[in-house]
């Protein structure tokens, strides 16, 4: 607990600073971003958000819960109150991921960005999970991201171009006992990124993952709590000695979607203090 408390607290001044780059470092200027799964403040979601906006994208902001919070937020660092919306959206609901994208283009006009963060993750073991959480893990963390990249297309194509991100995981690569269901998706939704970027590399629409380690949000923290002695044995399995921070991982999205990584499509950056290189 006391090296996650100890990486906590420089994650809001990381944020907090963003503005004070100075009005000539805001790099998606005038670019309007969706992101989903951005209800917890302390989330990978609201880390993104937040350095989004600071760098001057407008942004539609979706959750399952609400996301009021962090939008109130999120247009606080941007300076503009109408350039957040919050969308509450059931992302397991095919229609809905239609109608959210529907919406960002009524708000804004536009979609240059969009950012498939969302996901849900069960904690079972392999026999015990059910083909009704199998259908909502695949709904969620792999038809979304899938439907919403579909709908995003016309707008990025009537621009000339666009960035997709998909928040993906470690467990993407690596097997971890209790996270079956959540892995797959996960590996699914890097090979997704890289079929897409294929086909799409010369419309000017780049596609990547970030595949977060062990990252400080809530859950992890809960863990934390309840767990000391299985979170301390984790911890000291990552070569860095500590977890990571949400604003960590909105840094590398938000490099991944401004002009700066320009030639880099169809990537899988894996964000995790090492912990894959064992």
């Amino acid at each position: 607990m006391a090296a996650i408390a100890k990486a906590m607290p420089n994650s809001r001044r990381a944020t907090a600073s963003s503005p004070e780059r100075g009005e000539k470092m805001k790099p998606l200027q005038g670019k309007v971003a969706i992101v989903t799964g951005a209800s917890s403040p302390v989330g990978i979601g609201a880390a993104v958000a937040r350095r989004l906006a600071a760098s001057g994208a407008k942004l539609l902001l979706v959750a399952d819960d609400s996301p009021e919070a962090v939008a109130k937020e999120c247009a606080g660092l941007l300076g503009d109150a109408g350039g957040v919306v919050p969308l509450t959206v059931d992302l397991g609901d095919a229609d809905a991921v239609l109608a959210m994208v529907a919406e960002a283009e009524k708000r804004f006009g536009r979609i240059d960005l969009l950012v498939n963060n969302a996901a849900i993750r069960l904690n079972r073991t392999f026999g015990e999970f059910t083909a009704a959480e199998f259908d909502k893990a695949v709904a969620v963390n792999l038809r979304a991201p899938f439907l919403a990249s579909q709908a995003v297309l016309p707008s990025m194509r009537r621009q000339g171009g666009g960035r997709i991100v998909h928040v993906a995981s470690q467990l993407g690569s690596v097997a971890y006992q209790t996270r079956t269901i959540y892995g797959m998706t996960k590996a699914a939704l890097i090979h997704l990124a890289k079929s897409m970027a294929l086909e799409l590399a010369r419309e000017n629409i780049q596609v990547n993952t970030v595949s977060p380690g062990p990252i400080a949000t809530q859950p992890l923290l809960d863990r934390a709590r309840d767990q000391p002695e299985e979170s301390a044995r984790r911890m000291d399995y990552v070569p860095m000695g500590r977890f990571g921070r949400p604003e960590e991982i909105g840094e590398v999205v938000h490099w991944l979607l401004t002009t700066d990584a320009s030639f880099l499509t169809g990537q899988d950056l894996i964000v995790d203090g090492g912990y894959t290189i064992h």
